[in-house]
């Protein structure tokens, strides 16, 4: 399936981030760094060029604030999605990955991220790639995305049109934007 062109944002780093905690549906604020790595982004959108382009972000405060950096004099009216929301982690939410290491050890036995599916009571990598699969057919032309980690990864998964499996294989980082275009990914900067 053919998406139109978009690029996406992952947010800025929060300081639950910095502690190894999964925040899922939870918030915690930009760090300093998270600000910074912001307004780069923005630094970047302003050299691609995006007016006229859509904003969408998730809802949840990191994003929606990474955003509002990112769209500073750019004369952006950014939407809120649900749908971009980052993938729920239901009981691991609050918890520190070595805590959740030390309990389900079996789960990191391999460098990958498979273990976000994993997560009890947690959303799963299928109901996520069906929500990401939802917003991608819903976009009419060109679109700033503003997202979270695991989320970014399942979305540039489905515009390749690699399988939702190969999400642990992609690139990722905090406040990175990516290009994507006719089933291509580049990471800007």
């Amino acid at each position: 399936m053919s998406f139109p062109e978009f690029l996406i944002l992952r947010h800025g780093e929060t300081e639950w981030n910095r502690e190894g905690r999964m925040q899922g549906g939870l918030d915690s604020v930009l760090t300093a760094a998270g600000q910074a790595q912001a307004r780069r982004q923005n630094a970047i959108l302003r050299a691609f060029g995006v007016a006229g382009w859509s904003w969408y972000a998730s809802p949840q405060g990191r994003a929606m604030n990474t955003a509002r950096i990112a769209a500073e004099g750019l004369e952006a009216e950014i939407l809120a999605d649900a749908r971009l929301r980052e993938i729920g982690v239901g009981g691991w939410t609050g918890m520190r990955r070595s805590e959740i290491a030390a309990r389900n050890p079996q789960l990191f036995e391999t460098d990958g991220l498979a273990w976000y599916d994993h997560a009890p009571g947690g959303e799963g990598l299928l109901a996520l790639a069906s929500r990401a699969n939802e917003f991608l057919r819903d976009l009419r032309g060109p679109a700033v995305l503003v997202t979270h980690g695991i989320t970014s990864r399942v979305i540039r998964c489905l515009a390749q049109g690699l399988p939702v499996e190969a999400f642990d294989t992609i690139g990722g980082g905090q406040g990175v934007v990516y290009h994507i275009r006719n089933g291509e990914s580049r990471l800007l900067s």
